[in-house]
């Protein structure tokens, strides 16, 4: 299997890591150290080298970090998170409710005076500028050597996974073609090259991918695209072998030791995006005076549209993938109440995607979560928590699947046995909220942060809410969380055709239940409407993942006429793009469990 089972963190390591920690800050003449979950590269994932976090505290959740004083260790966690860091780390660390408290409004809280050292490679130039302008005028930031590496003894080596070509049918475009095409915008600017740090830029530009970061197939190292379209390519050799011929002359390779050296001998001016250039790159720069001038790496919002073949990839992955939910979903209901446990749950529904012969990996560890564990969004079971379906309960099932064509990421919530009314009043409000933004249409230019509030609005007019985004870009064959585009308050980025995002209300009673219901959509061009006065060009949703909804949990009767026709119609399709990929029996149940409303 590709997700295994084992705890991979324990509360009672913290304690004794911390004091060690506290040692070394001691000798370095530090008031407090930083301890990100990131690494050089700046992504989401971090290969198990990187883990320090979660190594230092017992936190394993996706996003946070620590500020460990000499007296207080705070781990910074979101909404997300809340409730599982409570399981996770030791009394010797306190949770701390972040962006509402920043690191600055903590560390002047907890800190008269002193340097707070962090290491330069893991925070970008952005983080340590946004910290540094809330601090009192007695503390500093200083880079320093990682402390934590000094006593992480068996620390693992660093990732050395054979990199791939990335087939052109469904790249879609030579990478010469991208170099070029991105290069043109650096000459327009007056820019000589453009710094990018964030592997799945570089996989992107170049057309390759790799296997450095579980679940992402990710390369590590770093690149610069320079004006003239050529990269010079600072990856591991050993991980090259394969593509060589791939990348062509115009890739220069080098060893990642070279980078900073590289860096200091350019010329300028040179492109950082405060935003992924870690500390330790401007450095670099300044040390040799080259000139540095601050705007958006381009892989970014180039990677984010996608071309026509990739989405046609992603469209066939979401079949292939709905099949295999089909399979799943009709085994469950045929055996959730003979004794299934969580972890048969993640078994059963891996076997299911492994058996379409094209599964390369899983999207992310598979979220299986019931009764109270549905309420820990990131769920993950382990052998320790791994919890029996229970009549009556609910689970929430978060999966999704890495294919050569495209990146799936699905869930749903599924009933075992009958379960309450209270359970479905809140089920009925979620499903309110994503098929409210499936339906939508909105003029160009409207960003995520104008769009999330409709998939909430069932749920805040009954005075409740959930503490995640409403919806995440995704890669195709990439990383299942890839940005710029969010359906958040926070993000300000304008929705643009081909961008692909996730549509996932949801609702989390702690203690209690969970439930989740996530379809993956594209943005594309919304056709005039017949007789509108109003000529602006409008975009809209197309549903890319199709799975029946699960209508036992359904009150009928609090759905108006539109949202029962958008769900007839939606599991109509399911019928018709799913059904002639199943065997009979499961053809069979998807016609009961899509049955008209």
């Amino acid at each position: 299997m590709f997700q295994d089972f084992q705890v991979t963190a324990r509360p009672e390591q913290g304690p004794a890591r911390l004091e060690k920690l506290r040692a070394e800050m001691k000798d370095a003449g530090l008031a407090g150290f930083l301890v990100p979950r990131a690494d050089a590269h700046q992504g989401e994932y971090v290969a198990p080298r990187d883990d320090r976090l979660a190594w230092l505290t017992g936190f394993t959740g996706s996003a946070g970090f620590c500020i460990a004083l000499m007296d207080q260790a705070g781990v910074f966690i979101d909404g997300r998170y809340r409730t599982q860091v409570k399981e996770q780390v030791a009394g010797c660390y306190s949770p701390v409710n972040w962006p509402e408290i920043s690191p600055a409004d903590w560390i002047n809280d907890n800190l008269d005076a002193g340097q707070v050292g962090f290491d330069p490679w893991l925070y970008t130039v952005g983080q340590i500028g946004d910290i540094t302008r809330g601090l009192k005028d007695k503390i500093e930031l200083v880079p320093t050597d990682n402390l934590v590496d000094r006593i992480w003894d068996d620390q693992p080596a660093p990732p050395m996974a054979p990199v791939k070509a990335h087939d052109i049918t469904f790249a879609g475009e030579i990478h010469e073609d991208k170099r070029k095409r991105l290069a043109k915008g650096l000459r327009d600017a007056g820019h000589e090259g453009v710094v990018i740090t964030l592997p799945d830029s570089i996989c992107w530009l170049l057309n390759i991918r790799g296997a450095d970061i579980p679940r992402n197939p990710l390369a590590h190292g770093f690149a610069v695209l320079n004006a003239d379209g050529s990269v010079d390519l600072f990856m591991a050799q050993a991980k090259l072998a394969d593509v060589r011929d791939h990348l062509g002359p115009d890739v220069r390779q080098y060893e990642p030791e070279s980078f900073l050296e590289h860096l200091a001998l350019r010329e300028g001016p040179v492109r950082l995006d405060k935003s992924s250039a870690p500390v330790a790159v401007l450095q670099a720069l300044e040390t040799g005076e080259v000139p540095v001038v601050w705007g958006p790496e381009p892989c970014v919002m180039a990677k984010a549209l996608k071309n026509a073949s990739e989405i046609e990839g992603m469209a066939e992955a979401h079949l292939r993938d709905g099949a295999a939910m089909c399979n799943f979903l009709s085994w469950f209901d045929d055996h959730a109440l003979e004794g299934l446990s969580e972890i048969d749950v993640v078994t059963k529904l891996e076997e299911c995607r492994r058996a379409t012969n094209a599964l390369l990996d899983i999207s992310f560890e598979t979220i299986a979560g019931t009764g109270p564990n549905g309420a820990i969004m990131h769920y993950r079971v382990t052998e320790e928590t791994n919890r029996p379906l229970t009549a009556g309960d609910i689970m929430v099932l978060d999966s999704g699947g890495q294919y050569a064509d495209g990146t799936t990421d699905i869930t749903r919530t599924l009933p075992v046995g009958d379960v309450s009314n209270e359970e479905k009043v809140c089920f009925t409000r979620v499903l309110q909220g994503m098929i409210a933004v499936s339906r939508l249409r909105w003029p160009k230019g409207v960003a995520g942060s104008h769009i999330e509030a409709i998939g909430r609005m069932p749920l805040w007019m009954a005075g409740q809410d959930f503490d995640h985004g409403l919806g995440h870009g995704v890669g195709a064959y990439l990383c299942v969380h890839e940005g710029p585009q969010r359906l958040s308050r926070v993000s300000n980025v304008p929705l643009e055709s081909g961008m692909i995002l996730s549509n996932e209300p949801g609702y989390y009673r702690p203690g209690e239940f969970g439930i989740r219901i996530e379809n993956l959509v594209v943005v594309e061009d919304a056709p005039a409407l017949p007789g509108a006065d109003d000529h602006r060009e409008m975009l809209q949703f197309r549903t890319l993942t199709y799975a029946p909804i699960d209508q036992r949990l359904i009150k009928i009767e609090m759905l108006s006429s539109e949202e029962k026709s958008w769900l007839n119609a939606y599991h109509e399709k399911c019928r018709d793009v799913i059904g002639p990929r199943l065997a009979p029996a499961e053809n069979m149940w998807l016609n009961m469990a899509t049955s008209f409303i």
